[in-house]
């Protein structure tokens, strides 16, 4: 058992969604205030294969789907900025986070990137471990304007390539 970083593309629309769903399921707020914002992000993925293919991968256990990493691109070469990214509950806690980060840093660096910054929030306590973990420092935080209640404040990380 192992697992597969494999093109978006390869899976359904509305497979980022519920990965996403699935993923911050420990908090149903989330889901509340996200939703919407996490069919968008679907649907711009699936209507720019182009984009999807370059800029992000969904992580596999045995060919099924277990998370999801993407970033934007669009300040590269200064800079790309992690976007989505998560790992399906029933399979937290294994270190999958932190190989599909390792992945994804790998291919940013890749594309050339000078700096990485992701934003996650402090309620998020295991993203926080995965980020540090792989190499990416804690910046700043700042007040999270859209569910600060369920997930407190925003935090900035940031990896400065060598």
């Amino acid at each position: 058992m192992d697992i597969e970083f494999r093109k978006i593309t390869e899976f359904p629309r509305g497979t980022l969604a519920a990965l996403l769903k699935d993923g911050y399921s420990f908090e149903p707020k989330f889901a509340h205030y996200w939703q919407n914002q996490w069919k968008e992000f679907d649907d711009f993925f699936y209507d720019n294969p182009q984009i999807a293919e370059k800029y992000g991968f969904i992580t596999t256990l045995d060919g099924e789907p277990i998370g999801l990493v993407s970033w934007d691109p669009r300040k590269l070469p200064e800079s790309a900025e992690v976007g989505h990214n998560c790992i399906v509950t029933k399979c937290k806690g294994n270190g999958y986070g932190k190989r599909q980060m390792r992945e994804a840093v790998s291919r940013i660096i890749a594309q050339g990137a000078k700096k990485i910054i992701v934003w996650t929030n402090e309620k998020l306590i295991a993203a926080q471990h995965t980020y540090e973990s792989v190499g990416f420092k804690f910046v700043k935080e700042s007040e999270e304007t859209i569910c600060p209640e369920c997930a407190g404040q925003r935090l900035h990380y940031e990896m400065t390539i060598k």
